[in-house]
């Protein structure tokens, strides 16, 4: 018999505004598992992972938590503000029992002290705090909240690393699909309200997904065709047998309610950028280019031709000068030293995803048009902004809200919407995936790949890079860059490691070398490395620990065959709860077992080996 979930949401529902958002959803998390939860934007995955952690309660259903089980939820937007010190902030976090050291050495993995101010860090640097205060007490379940927004791919790295060799249950809500795929073993996919579980990881998702949908259009069409019949003998059939013709009527009425009830696909995003008249073939020309400010410098003796089409990624760790560096190649700001060549009939657009261009009093039409009217420009048409804002997913009502109604994925879409309107043969994206559901990104990606002008891009998805660039140019420290053929995938190739933490944050932040370096640079760190000698409680473990083992699993069977009987819950409850408490407790302890085994027996098979 299956372990019991040590969470289980079902039948979950909650109504805004007239408006259900969650219809019926479930989520169920088991010991060990690692769950992507996936869904559109507004289609309700944060507020499901808030009703998970009981900060938010459902209309219905049922919210079931093992008796003992702890669980740790990382919010979006974490409020750091009623802190001292980012090491009280983190320490808060911790129960009795927890390790104290945990708080302070998270910390310094993550590039933090503990004495920084919570009312200063930049949006990263919270973000930190944040993981560490969720990751520091080790819970059995975590609820994560877009975890790597505002990190950098240092930062990224890391954080697969560490949730990686954590026994904890998970579920992962992010846009980052290479964090997904390295992390997921199941995926919950909410759509519509409702949720349907796949028993595979994000790898298998989308394949998963649109076999699903065709399946749900083919049924939808044989609902149509039935009803088409059944109107057809109304208008035609035969009137004999009143009874039967009553009841024939009654069903045609059941057809009916059916499909006019039932759930209506989301629709698409529809991108098109508005292109400008072709650039020169030169579009940007650096020549031993230097820009520093006081004794940092950001880019030193750097020259380079971008021409057009080309798709140029832009990356680094967070503070490497990428964006000193965009403003460095755009004109918008003058060199040290060295010369900036821009080319000829060049028309910029510039999507700013920190949304610092939004006013947040401003209808959404008025961002577009800018409050003239109700018509804009798209590629030379005149369209009218209702009908514009419906491509990127927006109703009439949505459209005369002010900026501050909207969530994220909203913000992101409309200044997605205002930058693709805009005429342009130059391309500047910065971070463009921030809160973007899947399905957008996906469309944001192909519009960039087709794209007849020239992109600059920073970002920190690497999955992204590797579908949209023809170039990686990556910060190497101390002003270097250097430009490598191809996406993030083919640098990483090149490079044999990807991108590392600044020379401030290497004793704390660990750079994706350890993750991500090539065979022979492990080969060589492995040799460095003495060899430990088995001491006399490592060889007292590897005696006894397959007798534990052993006798950890015939508890297990004990426990399963006491909880086999299908009214147990309902005639002891309290009992059945020990039982699942006990039965958790044991898997973990033989987890522990066997992991400490494994551990031993490959120390003791080096030992002997060398």
């Amino acid at each position: 018999m299956a372990a019991p979930p040590l969470l289980h949401l079902q039948n979950i529902r909650l109504t805004f505004g007239g408006t259900p958002l969650l219809d019926g959803a479930e989520l169920a998390v088991g010991l060990g598992e690692r769950v992507a939860l996936v869904g559109r934007n507004g289609s309700g995955k944060s507020t499901l992972l808030k009703i998970a952690a009981g900060l938010v309660e459902s209309d219905a259903g049922t919210r079931f938590l093992q008796p003992g089980a702890t669980v740790r939820y990382l919010p979006q937007e974490p409020d750091l503000s009623s802190y001292a010190t980012v090491l009280a902030y983190v320490e808060e976090g911790l129960a009795p029992g927890d390790d104290p050291y945990r708080a302070q050495h998270l910390l310094t993995q993550l590039g933090l002290n503990g004495d920084e101010d919570p009312k200063r860090l930049s949006g990263g640097e919270t973000r930190r705090a944040a993981l560490a205060r969720t990751l520091a007490p080790a819970p059995d379940i975590l609820l994560l909240d877009e975890p790597t927004n505002h990190l950098d791919l240092p930062a990224i790295t890391w954080l697969e690393e560490e949730l990686s060799g954590l026994r904890s249950a998970m579920v992962i809500i992010s846009h980052d699909r290479r964090f997904l795929q390295n992390l997921s073993r199941n995926t919950v996919w909410l759509d519509r309200g409702r949720s349907r579980r796949l028993d595979q990881g994000f790898a298998a998702f989308e394949a998963w997904r649109d076999l699903q949908i065709e399946q749900e259009e083919i049924e939808a069409h044989k609902l149509d065709r039935q009803i088409a019949r059944e109107e057809d003998w109304v208008r035609y059939g035969v009137t004999a047998r009143r009874k039967r013709n009553v009841r024939r009527m009654a069903d045609l009425a059941d057809l009916r309610e059916k499909r006019s009830t039932a759930r209506k696909l989301t629709g698409d995003v529809k991108m098109a950028a508005s292109e400008a008249d072709q650039s020169g073939e030169q579009v940007v020309v650096l020549d031993h280019v230097g820009k520093s400010y006081g004794e940092r410098t950001i880019v030193k003796d750097l020259s380079m031709r971008i021409m057009r089409r080309d798709r140029i990624g832009i990356v680094g760790a967070n503070g490497a000068g990428k964006t000193t560096l965009i403003n460095l190649m755009t004109g918008e700001l003058a060199p040290d030293s060295g010369e900036v060549r821009l080319g000829t009939r060049l028309e910029k657009v510039v999507l700013d995803q920190r949304r610092s261009a939004l006013d947040e009093k401003s209808s959404v039409m008025d961002v577009l048009t800018g409050g003239r009217g109700d018509m804009l420009t798209v590629n030379g048409i005149q369209r009218h902004v209702m009908g514009y804002l419906k491509d990127f997913l927006f109703s009439p009502p949505q459209a005369r809200q002010p900026v501050a109604a909207l969530s994220g994925g909203e913000r992101a879409r409309l200044l997605l919407a205002r930058a693709l309107a805009a005429p342009s043969n130059l391309l500047v994206l910065d971070e463009p995936t921030n809160d973007l559901d899947l399905e957008t990104l996906d469309l944001l990606e192909e519009l960039v790949a087709d794209y007849a002008g020239t992109v600059l891009i920073v970002s920190h998805d690497r999955d992204c890079l590797d579908r949209v660039c023809t170039a990686i140019l990556m910060s190497e420290g101390e002003g270097q860059w250097t430009l490598y053929a191809g996406g993030y995938s083919d640098m990483l190739a090149q490079r044999g490691e990807g991108v590392t933490a600044r020379k401030s944050h290497r004793s704390g932040l660990p750079s994706t070398q350890k993750h991500e370096a090539s065979a022979s640079n492990a080969n060589r760190t492995g040799a460095a490395q003495s060899v430990r000698k088995l001491s006399f409680k490592d060889k007292h473990a590897l005696s006894v620990l397959p007798e534990k083992m052993a006798a950890l699993g015939r508890d297990i069977e004990k426990l399963q065959a006491a909880m086999a009987d299908p009214q147990l819950y309902a005639k002891d409850a309290t009992r059945f709860n020990a039982l699942s408490l006990r039965l958790t407790e044991t898997q973990v302890a033989l987890m522990q077992a066997e992991e400490e085994w494994l551990a031993l027996e490959l120390l003791r098979e080096e030992i002997e080996g060398s």
